[in-house]
């Protein structure tokens, strides 16, 4: 593999530190989003009873607690982030216990397969005593053995052999780059959410920009799902790749002559179905948690406009 230096445990601990780091660097804005958030409270407020008042309703002040919330949410701004994370961080848990590094397992695997193609190709230099019991057996076995060296069928089984090995190795090695591109995307994103989310949140006081709080929601709980989707689809392609490395073996070890053109799954379609299937963890997460947002702030800023000017006409 390229990335051995590093393990996917290992790496996905150390983007976890950085998002953390994230929250602690986030405090730089809460100051100046609560100053700015208790401006537009005061504002929000004072345009809510000033409506209420002209229009000879009674002043409710329950719809008027909502601007103290959000500043209330800026203010305790860490103890927010890390409750919003505390699913996603069970999710990861619980997707880590299903997946386990069973690399060890697929190398021991592929060099099971490889001495199985050598015992087909080569017999008499892989007796077998309860097999070759009798010398007709071992017979059989010069003579194969000799015809294939001779042909030089075993040295092109080799050579396919090593070249499929090579091909499997590349396309793994696009597979892991995929899982640490995912990992760190999933940094970025939440890292640049909690930094600039007491601004979301200070912008969702104003009118026009009420769902703006909400979208930021459903996308730091959406890119947070990317680890642990991620982990469930590296369990899933290891145990397909073991299963089918398995079937293959088996296959081998029935058969008299060698074939390579049967022995592809392994080397080359389980590998492209993997890196399908890491290209689709964002898009699988939406699946989850929509992160589209609810509309655009300027959108329906122009409704809300609207709206207002409506109202104050019939009120004339």
């Amino acid at each position: 593999m390229l990335l051995q230096v590093i393990t996917t445990d290992g790496f996905f601990a150390f983007t976890d530190t950085m998002v953390q780091a994230g929250i602690d660097n986030a405090g730089m804005l809460v100051d100046m989003a609560r100053a700015i958030g208790g401006i537009a409270a005061f504002f929000y407020i004072s345009k809510r009873i000033y409506e209420q008042l002209i229009a000879d309703n009674p002043v409710f002040l329950l719809p008027l607690l909502r601007p103290f919330a959000l500043v209330l949410v800026i203010t305790f701004w860490g103890p927010f982030v890390n409750l919003l994370m505390v699913p996603t961080k069970g999710l990861t848990h619980l997707s880590e216990a299903i997946y386990a590094n069973k690399k060890h397992l697929v190398a021991e695997k592929l060099e099971e397969k490889r001495d199985a193609v050598l015992a087909v190709d080569m017999p008499l230099f892989y007796e077998n005593p309860e097999k070759e019991a009798a010398l007709w057996d071992k017979g059989i076995n010069l003579l194969l053995t000799t015809y294939n060296i001779i042909s030089g069928r075993a040295l092109q089984h080799q050579i396919n052999f090593y070249i499929m090995d090579a091909v499997r190795q590349l396309l793994e090695s696009l597979f892991e780059v995929l899982v640490y591109l995912i990992a760190f995307l999933r940094t970025v994103f939440c890292v640049l959410l909690v930094i600039f989310g007491p601004l979301v949140f200070t912008l969702s006081i104003f009118d026009g920009f009420q769902d703006n709080y909400l979208g930021w929601i459903a996308r730091f709980i959406n890119v947070n799902l990317y680890l642990p989707i991620a982990l469930i689809i590296l369990s899933l392609v290891q145990e397909v790749l073991i299963y089918v490395l398995d079937q293959e073996i088996a296959l081998i070890h029935s058969m008299l002559f060698y074939q390579p053109s049967l022995f592809f799954v392994s080397n080359l379609v389980v590998p492209v179905c993997g890196i399908i299937g890491m290209a689709m963890v964002p898009k699988i997460a939406s699946w989850i948690v929509q992160a589209s947002g609810t509309g655009s702030g300027g959108g329906r800023l122009v409704r809300t406009a609207a709206i207002m000017a409506a109202t104050k006409g019939a009120m004339k």
